[in-house]
């Protein structure tokens, strides 16, 4: 279902988060179309970080998530795809994976102003701490912090084990 990027999924990286940006923050924040290329190409190169997609039928991707070992960095999905599960299956595997790597206790930084991202991370279990940070593009808007417990990874059973 998902499939690491490579480099070849820049623009297309950068054109998913910026239609799920323009719809679920509306004409709230100018969308930094270049900064945000550069930035996806810095995440890919970044070692210890895992960019997963799902290719769209229509072309480019209509999921991502990027990952390292303890932080889910980014998360979008295609507004015609929201409410179909793919943003709670894209975090299942990202806990999953962290977990295999060890990890014991994930964060995650959303705008305090997106809502809908929000109430799906805090169904999904993730709690919401005191910590505040400005987002790094103008006009800074604020961040908060979500914490939540990796689920231990359950060993392989079957004929034989």
């Amino acid at each position: 279902m998902f499939r690491e990027a490579t480099v070849d999924d820049l623009v297309a990286l950068r054109d998913l988060e910026r239609e799920a940006n323009l719809v679920g923050l509306p004409e709230r924040f100018p969308f930094p179309d270049d900064d945000v290329l550069a930035r996806w190409a810095l995440v890919l190169d970044e070692p210890g970080v895992t960019v997963l997609v799902r290719d769209a039928e229509s072309g480019g991707v209509d999921a991502l998530a990027a990952y390292d070992d303890r932080q889910l960095r980014h998360l979008a999905v295609r507004p015609d795809q929201w409410g179909r599960g793919l943003a709670s299956t894209l975090i299942a595997t990202v806990l999953a994976a962290m977990g295999r790597r060890g990890t014991t206790d994930a964060e995650l930084w959303c705008l305090v102003d997106n809502h809908r991202a929000r109430g799906l991370y805090e169904h999904l279990g993730w709690q919401a701490t005191t910590d505040r940070q400005e987002a790094p593009w103008p006009p800074h808007p604020t961040e908060m912090r979500y914490r939540r417990p990796v689920p231990v990874p359950q060993p392989a059973v079957g004929p034989g084990r």
